[in-house]
């Protein structure tokens, strides 16, 4: 069996399901070094928060089917005393309809095939995925923050989406019948996965720069991307294939985790000196506390959707998919002060800045 690392304070408080879907994904073969990050939780029969390496085989399970879906983080041109919040309300519409702009050149551009043309470019789409508007809560380094150039009065935001239906497809196309064993690197089958799974990569990296284009354009900004990650993807690693799940790379600069949409977010940065010890890899966001189904139940009982709308730290939601703000709730989550703890006390990242969330959009009708 596969060495696993936890990294947690307590790894006790780890849900019991997510474990033991670490422990089956030990088992197979060739997998050598599992990680399971703080925000580690159980999965559809993979855990999320988890990187996995392996030195000759690749398993397109273990990335799942919204390759390439990560966080997007942009400054924006506007001063946190031209933010109101009614006003944006008011202006955020025809965001989930598709981009009306010319994709086949988007696509041209980003060295990308026609044929990966889609309705879905440019949006958003459902489950956990997000545009959120942030302000700088606290500079936690402030020489690290004005020495990257980044403005404490300006509108933040983050966007988290992916492949969209693309990366379901690439998963479809090379679901093995026996997942366990993967695919051998070397063979004709991993580099035709490798390709549309590399392509998947820069049209979840597309489709968030338009997604934050489409939202300045709609509210009369301009901004400026300080970093994208892909949290979900298969890369060359030490001379073997690292597979993240739900895991930020600590390689790629700074990092972005946040919290629900009614806590904080943290921009960050990797500490080198004990990245191998965590496979290179960092927690995603706060990660699941409840299954979305626990927490329709759960919560659709004692809450009404307007109560939805506004959260703890005084944030307006937009969600018009009366299920889904439930399912999403900021209560379904883990606490992210602890997640960071835990990075922190492994010794994995430094704390730049703590973002609070001013409005979050999921999805609205028209």
């Amino acid at each position: 069996m596969s060495q696993i690392t936890l990294i947690a304070s307590d790894p006790a408080r780890f849900d019991p399901l997510a474990l033991d879907q670490l422990q089956a994904t030990a088992r197979y073969g060739g997998m050598a070094r599992i990680v399971g990050l703080p925000d580690l939780h159980a999965g559809n029969g993979i855990a999320v928060g988890a990187a996995f390496w392996s030195p000759d085989r690749i398993w397109p399970h273990l990335v799942g089917s919204d390759i390439g879906c990560g966080m997007a983080l942009w400054e924006t041109d506007c001063s946190l005393r031209k933010f109101r919040l009614g006003s944006i309300e008011r202006k955020l519409h025809g965001l989930d309809a598709p981009w009306p702009g010319d994709g086949a050149a988007a696509l041209a551009d980003a060295g990308l095939p026609a044929d990966l043309a889609s309705p879905a470019l440019g949006t958003i789409g459902g489950g956990n995925h997000f545009v959120e508007f942030q302000r700088i809560e606290e500079m936690v380094d402030e020489a690290r923050f004005a020495a990257l150039g980044l403005r404490q009065d300006r509108v933040w935001m983050m966007v988290h989406s992916g492949s969209r239906g693309l990366g379901q497809a690439i998963l479809q196309a090379h679901r093995q019948a026996e997942i366990t064993e993967g695919i051998a690197a070397s063979s004709p089958a991993a580099t035709a996965y490798l390709a549309e799974h590399d392509a998947a990569l820069d049209w979840a990296v597309l489709n968030r720069r338009i997604i934050a284009e489409r939202f300045c354009a709609c509210l009369g900004l301009t901004g400026r991307r300080v970093l994208d990650i892909c949290h979900n993807s298969v890369t060359p690693h030490q001379s073997g294939w690292l597979h993240r799940k739900g895991a930020a790379p600590a390689d790629r600069g700074l990092v972005t985790i946040p919290g629900s949409r009614g806590d904080f977010s943290y921009l960050v940065e990797p500490i080198a000196d004990k990245a191998d010890h965590a496979l290179h890899s960092l927690a995603h966001g706060a990660g699941r506390k409840w299954s979305r189904k626990d927490a329709h139940a759960r919560l659709s009982r004692r809450f009404k959707v307007a109560d939805m709308q506004r959260t703890d730290l005084g944030s307006h939601v937009i969600c018009e998919d009366r299920r889904l703000i439930f399912e999403e709730a900021p209560d379904a989550y883990k606490d992210i002060a602890m997640v960071i703890a835990n990075l922190e006390q492994a010794g994995l990242i430094r704390v730049i800045a703590r973002l609070r969330p001013l409005l979050s959009y999921k999805t609205r009708a028209a």
